[in-house]
């Protein structure tokens, strides 16, 4: 089994060479034989990397112990769903499952496209291929899941394996992964058609139109793995946190800020010609940092949680990123009459400008960010020595961007593309202005005193009462126009812009999330010794260890208190923080007590039996206020995503300086 998996790897290796060479020969000679030829092979990797794949997961699945992956990341007590879960929890395993996404949905472009873009897509097809390639030498050759463990000149199975690491056995570690790795490897796809444009020296737009779904799922997609990993965090880690700017969490982030740019520009693009430049830059350096966020985690040059550890791969990361930094630099600069602009910034005060402040506010934080995560490295190079910068560091910079961010949120949508008069920006923002400034006097007044978290809240609302604005502006005319009620009239409008209205929609979901960040101003804790029948008290709850239990299951062993909950003299539940030791690979993990409620979280973890007293349990305890919000806004944004994929019901057409009109399924509306 372990050959023919191997076996099958090593084809498709082969077959991605090829399908690189006979896809460029095809193009270049105007030979269709061998770019069908081209395109057959990428069905065939794919074919072959899931037939490698499954030979892996049913390794994992039935516990074959010959194979060194098998035996380094399950056990025969692990539960089958962390059992298959192991398929991306270990490194050799993980890459394997980079190639079977890259393959799967190259297969998926180049079927659907099959007859459309003929000129481009031989090139794409190259530029997949050749990132298909790079991943298939390391599967082949560098770090192969199919290794066998041999003692002397047999080749034995182990009893046992060491176990997937306990960190990763929790639910939310069979989804995260594949979401994370469902977002770095998408970004290829319109990376390869920015730069199969450029080769062709495409005149239109037509790889943004083509693309421009694809990314938003894929965008969605690095969302859902970011936002799962903090709720991982949060729950299983046990320091009480959602994001602790560390430097695998970093590199995730990074695709996510430059792909957020390329969004947004794209549409400046699309609508007035403009940004052309900028946007094959954000793609290629969204592309160029998922590389990046593969090297960090894989490396080992990082320390972190979420890492595999040390390896050897990193020069092979560093050479691949190299080279296609230096081809997507020399493909920008060689084709810059391809893409000159088609309009000019009229004004400051305009829609435009506001798109073009926000790319760059987004920028300024992605390079924070990556200087934050690199200055470690850096300094060890020159210095010899790490200087770590911690989360002090990436607040102190990052809070003022978001919050500005966050202004510009609120007041993009308000403003009139090319310029806005003085009276149109009185009468857009007079109501919001106002409602933002009573609320933080009202703060003021309660007693606090954060000043950024008196910003964080005024913008939140201020932010929110645009958005309102938007919504009601448009659903009360069309709800007078055909006399339907208000919540179907909003519908209607979404429904006729979904592009537009889902983006408020995902910009509403935003500012809950950061309703729920502002709440870490406010955070409580404690730390104490206690047995069973003693009580502590944190802020407003008061807490009594009821029992500590203990026990053990195929898999691990188990320390439990249980800790009843009390508010104003009434109790108000109980929660069970728990300590495990995991059998194989004696490692422990905590399952923390968590309380949710919208206004805070009651947050409870056993760290560990006292040394000093063998009958008392170490418990710390949190409370979070506010946190359940940046659960609640992802739901928005989530949903706001998915409404902008709906085709919308009406088609709006943009000349390159204005907006010209609205052409309906069966008549034609001016706008």
């Amino acid at each position: 089994m372990e050959n023919l998996g191997a076996l099958a790897v090593l084809l498709a290796f082969c077959l991605s060479i090829y399908a690189v060479l006979s896809s460029a020969v095809g193009a270049l000679k105007k030979k269709p034989f061998l770019i069908l030829s081209a395109e057959r092979a990428v069905y065939s990797i794919w074919i072959l990397l899931t037939l490698a794949s499954g030979l892996l997961v049913y390794s994992l699945l039935t516990g074959d112990m010959r194979l060194a992956y098998v035996a380094g990341r399950t056990n025969h007590a692990m539960p089958t769903i962390y059992k298959f879960t192991a398929w991306w929890g270990g490194q050799e395993g993980s890459l394997l499952f980079w190639s079977w996404i890259l393959s799967s949905y190259s297969a998926v472009v180049t079927w659907t496209n099959r007859r459309k873009f003929r000129q481009m897509m031989p090139w794409v097809i190259v530029v997949l291929m050749s990132t298909q390639c790079f991943f298939l030498i390391l599967n082949a050759f560098v770090e192969s899941p199919f290794q066998v463990l041999a003692v002397g000149k047999g080749i034995i199975a182990a009893e046992d394996g060491r176990g997937l690491s306990p960190l990763l056995q929790y639910w939310a570690m069979a989804i995260h992964p594949p979401m994370l790795y469902l977002g770095y490897v998408g970004f290829v796809v319109p990376f390869a058609f920015a730069m199969s444009s450029l080769i062709t020296r495409q005149p239109g737009d037509a790889w943004i139109h083509t693309t421009r779904r694809w990314t938003i799922v894929t965008w969605l997609f690095q969302s859902c793995g970011i936002i799962l990993g903090a709720g991982w965090a949060y729950a299983v880690l046990g320091w009480g946190g959602y994001w602790g700017w560390d430097p695998v969490e970093n590199a995730s982030l990074l695709p996510w800020i430059t792909a957020t740019a390329f969004l947004h520009s794209v549409m400046m693009q699309e609508k007035k010609g403009m940004m052309k430049v900028w946007n094959m830059a954000l793609i290629s350096a969204t592309f160029l940092l998922c590389i990046f966020g593969t090297f960090l985690t894989r490396s080992g040059i990082v320390s972190s949680v979420h890492a595999f550890g040390v390896s050897a791969i990193g020069k092979y990361f560093v050479a691949f990123i190299a080279i296609g930094l230096g081809a997507s630099v020399y493909l920008i600069l060689s084709r810059l009459d391809y893409l000159k602009s088609e309009a000019r910034l009229e004004s400051v005060v305009s829609r435009e400008s506001s798109f073009l402040f926000n790319n760059l506010i987004l920028l300024a934080s992605c390079f924070a960010v990556l200087w934050g995560t690199l200055f470690p490295v850096i300094t060890e190079a020159i210095m010899g020595e790490k200087v770590s910068v911690g989360a002090p560091f990436f607040n102190r910079v990052n809070i003022p961007i978001g919050l500005f961010l966050l202004f510009l949120t609120g007041v993009g949508p308000l403003i009139a593309w090319r310029r806005s008069s003085l009276e149109s920006l009185k009468r857009a923002f007079l109501w919001p202005s106002v409602a933002a400034v009573l609320l933080v006097a009202v703060l003021i007044v309660a007693g606090i005193r954060h000043f950024y978290a008196l910003m964080s809240f005024g913008l939140c609302l201020f932010v929110a009462a645009t958005i309102v604005s938007e919504f009601l502006k448009g659903s009360l005319a069309i709800a007078a126009r055909n006399n339907m009620n208000l919540v179907r009239a909003m519908v209607e409008l979404t429904h006729r812009n979904t592009r537009r209205y889902g983006g408020y929609i995902v910009h509403m979901g935003i500012v809950l999330m950061f309703v729920g960040f502002t709440g870490a101003a406010f955070n409580k804790d404690d730390t104490v010794e206690v047995g069973t029948g003693e009580t502590f008290r944190l802020g407003k709850y008061e807490m009594k260890v009821r029992e500590i239990q203990d026990g053990d299951t195929p898999n691990y062993m188990w320390q439990r208190a249980v800790v009843d909950i009390s508010k104003g003299g009434e109790q108000i539940g109980t929660l069970r923080p728990e300590r495990r030791i995991y059998k194989a690979s004696q490692e422990p993990n905590s399952i923390v007590g968590i309380r949710r409620r919208l206004n805070e979280d009651l947050y409870l973890n056993f760290a560990s039996m006292s040394q000093s007293s063998s009958d008392k349990a170490i418990i710390q305890a949190f409370v979070f206020p506010l946190v359940s919000w940046i659960w609640i806004g992802f739901g928005v944004l989530f949903a706001g995503s998915i409404i902008c994929l709906i085709p919308p019901k009406v088609r709006l057409q943009y000349a390159r300086t204005e907006v010209v009109g609205v052409v309906q399924k069966h008549a034609k509306v001016e706008k």
